[in-house]
């Protein structure tokens, strides 16, 4: 195949090299056949990329044909696109320019038969191979309930990511590993006699299409002389092997990235890949951009000092020449809500001071948080909005816990009970429930009438009736107890009954953990639920509040609002004011960190890009105590705040007084020691529901003490020890 060369209009050497840094302009004009090139947060590497691809079609004259550039969104993508046709004052249509999957999609429509799919294979959306994976499930009996469908999902794309299909993995005896195996191979076989596809496997199959066929990889590495990769830092063990096959020993190739904002660990991307870039693509140039355009020298001095402490980096220092700015403001709190409202108050100081809303962002490691946050602005009558997410009660795993506390209030509730009756799967499908709609209308009854007719009548098979039986006896199980329950434990019951939060659990992954986290953050929510009216029970008041607060909506799209996200969606964003919430140990860095391998090099990356976000002015804040996760909480302020450098912190005293000593090292919390309880601290104990645990600390002495216990299973529990029932182990 002959490449037509394409002549672009001709353009001044100094036009490509104007503006840019020295680093900039040696990483655009460098002539060594393998580049790495270090961008730290805010040092202008989308204009070193296009910058680059202009020299090399201008003044090398590469044709535009014969360079392919990667990056990881959409959007990015048309960004890079946007802007190379704008320097080189053309369009180029057909340059390769794209995301992994969009170019692994084009390769494999041009390649369909030798890469042995149908001409119009089809791509599944998450949603649809999900379902995918529950037809295969059922057709090999698994109870969905003991082997989440999501789970199989996650756990499927996971081995994809890694290069693997099922008939590379050994089985090994694991009851799990067979168990996922057996589900993959069906997958595979349910894919292949449909003629579809999903997302991991473009970037799997686009690999083994090239290993299968070299004629097709020789002429790619012959068509390709210069291949560029943006956030390097990103790529996958697939995504890194399709590089390596397509470069060979003939492209060179660029690779644009900062081993200091790789936080996507846990969905695949390994830092390893930019760290061993130099070994893997002999005889690399590396430049190293260190001038920060976007923020001041303190906030700066701030992510400097938080990332050095990590040991695997290759290292730079970012500075900047537009001055020291504003201290970095740290802001110590009574519990939560005290945080909350402080935020509320900076923010509304903010927009007093001719800002605009939409110019601040709070962020936050979990998304469980915003749930105080939220409340704290809509008292405040601040309008934000959540960014690439919902609001808290919005959320699918909150409606469901919700659902189930409207039943256990009203089991005649239709809405709540369509929502739940098969979640978490228990077997009643489809066919069971549209039963029971057509006898619900056809004696003018709800749902749950009509269910315990199906029931009573045997409508069903066994098996089916026995699924109904056990749902309609759980709900009356926990609806008997709600007189004699605070409102806190009959969530509690809700999320730990129902098998919500074990289903969530079982999720794996970033996504399963966070909505776990919400469903305790719930339990929180109840704890802290005050009731207006003492003489009515307190679930309807609850229920009734929620209501109320779901129908304040979020700002719209073109309304002047604040940014509310976790850390992780904040990356690739910048704002004049940066607000940090909850910078404590076990919450950032997040407590699953501690226990992992690299987990905890990378929260602190995760610090390092929330630091960076900022542009003039840096808040910091965290709590004494902190009810989240359905317990309270003393937690020491994060290491990430004692890593920054002391200069740059002022300390907030509100009305002169602070809770913790200047030095925002934390004072160690006192604790009773359970005197006249017949229990004391470390001691281990056994809960019905809970489990085994370990008692960390008391409130109170004598049989009404608070305890606090960390269970193996659910985490740390504050209970009544006089309704507890814990038993000495």
């Amino acid at each position: 195949m002959t490449l037509k060369l394409l002549e672009c209009p001709s353009m001044d050497v100094t036009t490509i090299l104007s503006n840019l840094n020295p680093a900039q302009e040696e990483a655009v004009t460098s002539d060594k056949k393998h580049l790495l090139v270090l961008a730290g947060a805010g040092s202008g590497k989308t204009r070193v990329l296009v910058h680059r691809i202009a020299w090399k079609i201008q003044v090398e004259n590469f044709s535009p044909y014969s360079i392919l550039a990667v990056t990881f969104t959409n959007k990015a993508a048309r960004e890079m696109r946007e802007r190379i046709d704008e320097l080189l004052g053309m369009p180029l249509r057909g340059m390769w320019v794209g995301t992994f999957h969009g170019l692994a999609h084009r390769l494999l429509k041009a390649h369909w038969h030798d890469a042995k799919l149908p001409e119009n294979f089809q791509i599944l959306d998450s949603d649809d191979q999900l379902r995918l994976v529950k037809r295969v499930m059922r057709g090999m009996d698994l109870d969905e309930q003991r082997w989440p469908p999501k789970q199989a999902q996650w756990w499927i794309n996971g081995q994809k990511d890694e290069g693997l299909r099922s008939a590379h993995i050994q089985e090994g005896g694991d009851p799990f590993l067979t168990t996922m195996l057996r589900i993959y191979r069906g997958y595979e076989e349910t894919c292949e006699s449909l003629g579809v596809i999903d997302f991991a496997e473009l970037l799997l199959r686009a690999l083994e299409l090239w290993k299968e066929n070299p004629e097709v990889l020789e002429h790619y590495q012959g068509r390709f002389q210069h291949i560029l990769v943006d956030e390097f830092q990103d790529t996958n063990a697939v995504q890194y092997a399709w590089l390596r096959i397509l470069a060979g020993t003939r492209s060179a190739v660029t690779a644009v990235g900062d081993d200091d904002q790789s936080i996507y660990g846990w969905r695949g991307a390994k830092v390893e890949n930019i760290l061993s870039y130099e070994r893997d693509f002999p005889q690399t140039h590396t430049v190293k951009l260190e001038q920060n355009y976007r923020s001041t020298s303190n906030i700066l001095t701030a992510a400097n000092g938080v990332i050095s402490k990590n040991a695997e980096r290759l290292g730079k220092n970012l500075w900047t020449d537009s001055g020291e700015g504003e201290s970095i403001a740290l802001y110590a709190a009574f519990n939560e809500h005290d945080e909350a409202r402080y935020i509320a108050d900076r923010l509304q100081s903010w927009v007093n001071d001719g800002n605009r809303r939409d110019d601040s962002a709070i962020l936050y490691r979990s998304n469980a948080q915003s749930r105080v946050l939220e409340a704290a602005l809509l008292q405040a009558e601040i309008p934000y909005r959540i960014y690439g997410g919902q609001r808290f009660y919005e959320r699918l795993e909150i409606k469901n816990a919700l659902a189930y506390l409207r039943l256990m209030l009203n089991c005649h509730d239709d809405v709540a009970f369509e929502r739940v009756v098969n979640v978490p799967p228990r077997g009643i499908g489809d066919r069971t429930l549209e039963l029971i709609r057509e006898l619900a209308r056809g004696n003018n009854t709800t749902l749950w009438s009509a269910a315990s007719l199906v029931v009573s009548e045997k409508h069903l098979t066994a098996r089916a009736t026995n699924a109904v039986t056990a749902f309609l006896e759980l709900i009356n199980d926990m609806s008997g107890q709600l007189e004699e329950l605070p409102l806190a434990e009959q969530a509690e019951n809700a999320i730990q009954f129902s098998g919500l939060i074990e289903m969530h659990r079982r999720e794996k992954g970033e996504r399963g953990q966070a909505r776990v986290e919400n469903l305790e953050e719930l339990i929180s929510a109840c704890r802290a639920f005050e009731a207006e009216d003492r003489d009515i029970p307190i679930l309807p008041q609850f229920l009734d509040q929620v209501a109320l607060d779901a129908g304040d909506r979020q700002a719209d799209e073109d309304q002047d609002a604040v940014q509310l996200m976790t850390l992780h969606s904040a990356k690739g964003l910048e704002f004049p004011l940066v607000l940090i919430a909850g910078m404590e140990e076990n919450l950032f860095p997040h407590k699953m960190s501690l226990d992992e391998p690299g987990r905890l090099e990378e929260e602190r990356r995760l610090a390092y890009v929330g630091i960076t976000r900022a542009m003039q002015k840096l808040y910091l804040t965290f709590a004494e105590s902190r009810s989240i996760y359905g317990s309270e909480s003393f937690n020491s302020v994060s290491r990430f705040v004692r890593d920054i450098p002391k200069e740059v912190i002022e300390e907030v005293r509100i009305h002169n007084t602070i809770a913790r000593p200047t030095s925002y090292a934390a004072s160690s919390i006192q604790s009773d020691q359970g005197d006249n309880t017949g229990f004391q601290l470390g001691q281990q104990v056994n809960h019905k529901v809970y489990g085994e645990g370990v008692i960390l600390n008391f409130e109170g002495n004598g049989p009404r003490a608070r305890v606090h216990v960390s269970f193996e299973q659910v985490g740390t529990k504050i209970l009544i020890l006089a309704s507890a029932n814990l038993a000495a182990v």
